[in-house]
């Protein structure tokens, strides 16, 4: 900021004080209230005030005709001088014009309408504010008393299932749970019986070789002693899947019947073991 703008501020800051204070109302409503001497006392002030401001004026009107004709250092000498004057015309806090109590007391009363006019503005503004919060309220209690009732609801509903299950001593629960296990197993024995007979039936032992004379002509032959059921085969991979079921597999021996052997891998009933042809294991079906 140079000097020519330093003083233009300056300028126009006297300019506005200086058109305040002409703007000031000759006479107020309460000066028929003030003593003559506070009256007296006022203007002199104010005189005062505005024989200052007209000073500084003419300075700065004084100093911006001779600015140009001051060679650049005295310029920016000037320029500092006035950047730090304004600077502590800034900082200066404002004071009143008078302590004459007369005075301010009048002042007081002009100002306390007004000072009232506000306070009532606010205490409306705050009436409205409650009667809102009343409805926020009133809606938040009727939310409450809801989810009381939810609760109380759901509290009593807890005590009785407490009660039902207090009823159902742990000796009750076992005796349900072996009969349920035993129900499981007269099940599965029955399922086992089935696929026995079924297995009978359908897929019987062969008989010896000497004897499939006989058979043809009607007569009982006895089956081969020397393998074992169809049957017992499958009870067998059963048994090796449900007790090592990390090693299912079963080595095939000469009691096993190959065609049985053959029968149950070509329909998936059975696997062989990927490295020992001789070992075969019931497929998961789960």
């Amino acid at each position: 900021m140079d000097a020519d703008e330093l003083l233009k501020n300056a300028k126009a800051v006297a300019n506005n004080m200086s058109e305040y204070q002409h703007n000031l109302p000759q006479d107020t409503p309460d000066d028929r209230e003030f003593p003559e001497a506070a009256r007296t006392e006022l203007l002199d002030e104010c005189e005062e005030q505005y024989e200052q401001l007209q000073q500084l004026q003419n300075e700065i009107t004084l100093a911006e005709s001779e600015s140009p004709q001051n060679p650049p250092n005295q310029a920016a000498d000037r320029a500092s001088a006035l950047r730090a004057e304004l600077k502590e015309w800034l900082e200066i806090q404002p004071n009143l014009l008078s302590s004459n109590p007369e005075v301010l007391l009048a002042v007081g009363k002009e100002e306390l309408p007004r000072l009232n006019k506000q306070l009532e503005m606010v205490l409306s503004c705050s009436q409205a504010k409650r009667d809102k919060l009343k409805e926020v309220l009133k809606s938040e209690q009727k939310w409450l008393e809801e989810k009381k009732e939810v609760l109380k609801a759901a509290t009593e509903q807890v005590i009785v299932l407490q009660q039902e299950n207090d009823r159902l001593s742990e000796k009750g629960v076992l005796e349900d749970m072996k009969k349920k296990v035993q129900k499981v197993k007269d099940y599965q024995d029955s399922l086992l019986e089935t696929l026995g007979d079924i297995l009978a039936e359908h897929f019987p032992l062969p008989v010896q070789e000497g004897n499939a004379n006989k058979k043809k002509k009607g007569i009982t032959t006895e089956p081969r002693a020397d393998l074992i059921s169809l049957h017992d085969i499958l009870e067998l991979l059963m048994n090796k899947f449900v007790e090592t079921p990390h090693e299912p597999y079963v080595m095939i021996n000469e009691t096993f019947w190959p065609p049985y052997i053959e029968m149950l891998l070509r329909h998936g009933i059975a696997s062989r073991h990927p490295e020992d042809c001789f070992k075969i294991r019931l497929e998961a079906f789960y």
